[in-house]
């Protein structure tokens, strides 16, 4: 704010009138107030991305282990039904050399 007061000596120094100078003081304090982040407004967005970092990893680790279920169970699938073709293949094999024998 110490600078605003300057901004407004300078003003004056160089003949602005006093309300002008006032006016400008007021309207850039105006724009300040609502495009500069505050000390207070970074700690806030830096707590709120770090809690939105923990939850997309959370959920990343959630999805991951429901991603390994579902690998697990299809690989358990893929090695019954490959087994079972197995079995009826060497069935197969055995009762066509029972035929031709």
């Amino acid at each position: 704010m110490d600078f605003l007061y300057s901004l407004y000596d300078a003003l004056v120094s160089i003949n602005v009138p006093s309300d002008k100078a006032r006016a400008v003081v007021d309207a850039m304090e105006r724009d300040m107030g609502t495009t500069l982040a505050t000390k207070q407004d970074l700690e806030h967005h830096r707590l709120a991305t770090k809690q939105d970092l923990e939850l997309l990893r959370r959920d990343m680790e959630n999805r991951f282990t429901l991603q390994d279920q579902k690998i697990d169970t299809l690989e358990l699938r893929l090695t019954v039904k490959l087994g079972s073709i197995m079995v009826v293949g060497f069935g197969l094999t055995i009762a066509a050399m029972r035929l031709w024998v």
